[in-house]
């Protein structure tokens, strides 16, 4: 296992290499909030668990580092002669649990800026890093470093949300932090609202320092907040029940979860919500406990979907969604992840999310509901046929089978659905 040498921006901990130097001053000119370095040794401890979760099928067929662990462990295969990886962190507007934590009258940005609307009865609700271009602004930060390495006489190439590298195995091998129980890199400074990216280079640079020890302790809350029951075992994510993973995955959106999906549009982020360390004082009182880092928390209950926090959500009307073209829905969106880039996906999503939401009643439900179950896509048309059901609108799939759907279903996605029984949302009529 490589060393590491983990400096907090800011910190008493500053290296003193000349090289060193100009790389943390080109970090914090570019808004980075912590740097860390270690050699360029193999991930090896990060490679024994990723095929040992493939091999149990945790993975849900999840490419990105899973697909070739060989390659995302070994920092050689990203630039030969590797010797040092620097390792970043970039802090980005997290979804607060304390009421009080924003001004009086303000909001998280939700996604207005595209010209979308929100009414609350149709929102959904989106992953707080989509909300600004939290990878875009790192990686201007990791080229910065680059460039002072490259100065210098030494390669070095930028790695962030790239399958080329175990990210946060690296952040861990830094000392930027310790791979929490809800599998994000975790720090006591800047908890785990943050993006990582990577440097690796053939610059040898000061390498020192031990792994932080692992600051959960007894906590369960992430466990316990997990609508799907994806965390349960301590550090290992079950990917076949994280909504985070099934938003972005390709076909049906399984049904047994599309009740529990709620308002979630894209990605999830209950586990980090309720974290300690997220948290405006590290700690929260529940009830007549107080749960911190280290409190037993697997009696205590989370009801985070009715709490404060969700309002703070970045949110996105599924309706307006919904009557988009592809070209508008991909000009608004195309820097989220969207499968085989395929607007169809999001369409799916946000049909999940409409009949878990929407007023079966409202004007606007009808128009949308069966211009998706005209849509020449399956995969929309079928989570159409599920929505109109969910929301007591039968007469819509009638109408649309009268009229031929189900005739471009290659896969049987639509002739799943109607044979699927659908118990009508509470309040549908």
């Amino acid at each position: 296992m490589g060393t590491a040498s983990s400096t907090r921006l800011g910190g008493r901990h500053a290296a003193d290499d000349e090289l060193m130097a100009l790389v943390h001053e080109a970090a914090t000119n570019a808004g980075i909030d912590a740097v860390g370095v270690t050699d360029a040794a193999p991930f090896l401890p990060a490679r024994t668990a990723i095929l040992e979760r493939k091999a149990a099928g945790l993975h849900a067929g999840m490419w990105f580092t899973y697909g070739r662990p060989e390659r995302s462990t070994e920092p050689s295969r990203i630039l030969d002669g590797a010797r040092s990886i620097v390792v970043c962190a970039r802090k980005y507007r997290g979804v607060q649990t304390h009421p009080d934590s924003a001004p009086p009258g303000s909001t998280h940005p939700d996604l207005n800026s595209h010209g979308i609307t929100t009414p609350e009865s149709t929102e959904g609700t989106v992953a707080a890093y989509v909300a600004e271009d939290a990878y875009g602004a790192l990686a201007a930060g990791l080229e910065r470093i680059c460039e002072v390495l490259r100065n210098r006489g030494c390669a070095a190439v930028a790695v962030s949300d790239d399958n080329r590298l175990v990210d946060r195995a690296a952040a861990a091998r830094a000392g930027l932090g310790w791979l929490g129980r809800n599998t994000m890199l975790l720090s006591d400074e800047l908890g785990s609202w943050t993006v990582l990216g990577a440097v690796v280079t053939t610059a040898v640079l000061p390498v020192a320092g031990a792994l932080q020890p692992d600051g959960c302790g007894s906590c369960r809350r992430c466990s316990v907040a997990c609508p799907t029951g994806a965390l349960d075992v301590a550090g290992v994510l079950d990917a076949n029940r994280c909504f985070a993973w099934m938003l972005q995955a390709t076909g049906s959106f399984p049904a047994e979860f599309r009740v529990a999906l709620g308002d979630r549009l894209y990605g999830c982020d209950d586990c980090q919500v309720v974290c300690p360390y997220n948290e405006d004082l590290g700690n929260e009182t529940l009830g007549n406990e107080t749960l911190g880092p280290t409190a037993d928390t697997s009696r205590q209950p989370v009801q985070l979907r009715d709490r404060a926090a969700v309002s703070r959500a970045p949110r996105v009307d599924v309706i307006g969604l919904l009557e988009m073209s592809d070209e508008q829905l991909m000009a608004t969106f195309g820097h989220w992840y969207i499968p085989r880039r395929r607007p169809e996906y999001l369409r799916r999503n946000a049909l999940v999310v409409l009949a878990n939401v929407a007023d079966p009643d409202a004007p606007d439900v009808e128009p949308v509901l069966r211009q998706a179950l005209a849509s020449t896509s399956a995969v929309v048309a079928a989570h159409a046929v599920w929505a109109a059901r969910r929301l007591g609108h039968d007469d819509l799939v009638a109408d649309a089978e009268h009229d031929g759907l189900g005739g471009n279903d290659p896969d049987g996605l639509v002739a799943a659905e109607l044979l699927r029984r659908v118990p009508r949302r509470s309040g549908a009529v």
